[in-house]
């Protein structure tokens, strides 16, 4: 099976978001992402190795290349470099300055623990579909769960820091909760870090 989606004249990181769109609905086959400009090119192989998925570039003619992903086994797809340096205009930085991210449990709201688990896992994806992301992520107490290997919320937030986002983690909570050797997205860091990102934050964010 073979799925192409044209992300040519798409301003970044809109190549990546309708990769990521069009990966949820395949099981198995190739995806071919048409793109113009090598850092688009350079930002599907990192969601590549995000996603732990073969990837391979070419490039078709000027200012014409193809991305493909291999999904599944026996696709046969193979790595290739790219030549060229990003092109100018395309990189550009969609974080907010000054905006960060407090997320201090494993759900949103209080009541039903369940419906709060699918609101936090809906607020994080909600973000990697805004045209603004934040600058900072921050997760403590309970809300370290989210940044540990089996968490439903791995692929957007390993997707949101493959566009910048800087996720950090409590090394404290992780210890506490028995989740320190799997963490499995950003890094670790401690309450004085943390105390320093939000006195220095312009807003704060928290669900």
């Amino acid at each position: 099976m073979l799925k192409t989606v044209d992300a040519r004249k798409i301003p970044c990181p809109g190549p990546v978001i309708e990769a990521k769109k069009a990966l949820k609905d395949m099981k198995n086959g190739t995806l071919e992402i048409l793109v113009d400009n090598t850092m688009a090119v350079q930002n599907l192989l990192k969601l590549s190795k995000y996603l732990q998925l073969e990837a391979a570039a070419e490039e078709v003619d000027e200012h014409n290349y193809k991305v493909l992903f291999s999904i599944g086994e026996g696709t046969g797809v193979e790595a290739e470099n790219v030549a060229g340096e990003a092109e100018e205009g395309c990189g550009i930085d969609i974080r907010k300055p000054g905006k960060l991210v407090v997320i201090s449990a494993d759900h949103m709201g209080e009541g039903d623990n369940t419906l709060g688990e699918a609101l936090i896992k809906g607020f994080i994806y909600a973000l990697t579909e805004l045209e603004q992301l934040p600058e900072t992520m921050l997760f403590y107490n309970s809300g370290a769960k989210l940044t540990v290997e089996g968490a439903d919320t791995l692929e957007d937030l390993k997707l949101l820091e493959a566009q910048g986002v800087e996720i950090l983690t409590c090394g404290t909570c992780l210890n506490h909760y028995g989740l320190s050797e799997q963490l499995a997205v950003g890094a670790v860091t401690n309450m004085y870090v943390i105390a320093e990102k939000m006195m220095e934050a312009e807003s704060i964010i928290k669900p």
